[in-house]
């Protein structure tokens, strides 16, 4: 999916930028990881889970599948109000009334009076709840339907847009692509808020337009972190969704790549075993279950499997033809190599994180695109000792 650019941060791209540039705009600033997408030292994390399918020829991006927390929170929230209206609520309210007086018998009478009305209310007002939350689970179902993930190809270094709603898909030169992180900072009535969004796009020459894919991102280096794993992957460093989408290795090498039912019997695993090795004590083990008993233990993660297996089925649309055979493997002896310009300034990179590991990935792209000759630093060893002779 790929729309022209409409927002604020939105990066002017007919302009020519390399990694390391920036450019501000009102209440934040636009820093450039791409074109000529060097390594930038961060793991290799896709933290907004865009990024949906992984295999050796092509990885998609801008739709991925279901998580679990997709279902616990809804859930979460839902066994909360139903907690506050018909636990906590009471609990205030006879409290309160006991120590204004009421004593026991007040406690009782006012907790009664507070649960009765709060079951009244609950159940419309749940009732909407549920019904928000289906329109918005369908809404995203519907989205799947429309698009047609964008596809980074690392044997051609192209990468695959397809606009939504239309099939004429869009082939653009990996080292030619624009990435970039947007940090924006607003003041609301809850005071300074700032948020971060990690993008690619292109300027289409034919249009004049910029179409561009931005995800909002929890901090910098996480925004960082998923451009990293799409570069990782194009430069074979990467092969598999686990890698990029499972830091707590809660997926076995036999279990299904994406989350599911498999996921909340690893992580129990995991917990029972750091709880043996002593990495975690009582407290730990009694918020885990707890949490889980409160989002309904295994529900979310067989609602995750029956979600997953609808969108997968839901992505096997009719894909374009150009699409398929552009996405046919190669020969090794055809798979595109990285230009010469990009390997001199990968070089020049190394040299640079060496010299400077406080410098920011940005600063350190910008210096890495000179032609001044770098110091190579001297590499400590052992000296070696003399043959005898005579």
């Amino acid at each position: 999916m790929t729309d022209k650019s409409t927002t604020q941060s939105a990066p002017e791209l007919s302009q020519p930028h390399q990694a390391g540039d920036s450019t501000t705009f009102a209440g934040g600033q636009v820093s450039y990881l791409a074109p000529m997408p060097l390594p930038t030292g961060q793991p290799t994390q896709d933290y907004a889970h865009a990024v949906g399918e992984v295999n050796d020829i092509y990885l998609s991006f801008g739709v991925g599948l279901p998580t679990v927390s997709g279902w616990q929170e809804p859930i979460n929230l839902f066994m909360t109000g139903w907690a506050f209206l018909l636990v906590l609520s009471p609990l205030i309210a006879g409290t309160v009334i006991m120590m204004v007086g009421g004593g026991v018998s007040g406690f009782g009478e006012a907790a009664q009076a507070v649960f009765k009305e709060g079951a009244r209310l609950g159940v419309p007002i749940m009732s909407l709840m549920v019904v928000i939350i289906a329109y918005s689970i369908y809404s995203h179902h519907r989205k799947y339907e429309r698009v047609i993930p964008t596809r980074f190809n690392r044997q051609r270094r192209e990468v695959c847009f397809v606009l939504e709603g239309q099939k004429e898909p869009l082939f653009v030169p990996w080292e030619s692509l624009s990435a970039w992180v947007v940090e924006a900072q607003g003041v609301t009535q809850y005071g300074v808020q700032r948020q971060y969004a990690m993008g690619v796009g292109f300027h289409h020459t034919d249009s004049g337009e910029n179409y561009t894919q931005e995800f909002v991102c929890g901090g910098l280096p996480l925004a960082i972190a998923n451009w990293e794993a799409i570069r990782a992957y194009m430069d074979y460093e990467v092969h598999s969704l686990k890698e990029i989408q499972d830091p707590l290795d809660l997926q076995g090498p036999d279990d299904p790549p994406h989350e599911g039912l498999h996921t909340f019997y690893n992580a129990r695993a995991r917990m029972r075993r750091r709880y043996r090795e002593g990495e975690v004590g009582k407290w730990y083990v009694a918020g885990w279950y707890a949490y889980h008993l409160f989002t309904l233990w295994t529900l979310p993660f067989h609602l995750t499997e029956w979600e997953t297996a609808r969108v997968k089925r839901i992505q096997k649309h009719e894909i374009p033809d150009e699409i398929k055979a552009w996405s046919q493997p190669l020969p090794a002896e055809q798979w595109a190599q990285p230009s010469a310009e990009l390997q001199r300034q990968r070089e020049r990179l190394a040299i640079l994180r060496e010299q400077y590991p406080q410098h920011s990935v940005f600063s350190l792209f910008t210096k890495a695109r000179g032609t001044d000759e770098l110091m190579v630093p001297k590499r400590k060893g052992k000296k070696g000792k003399k043959a005898k002779t005579g």
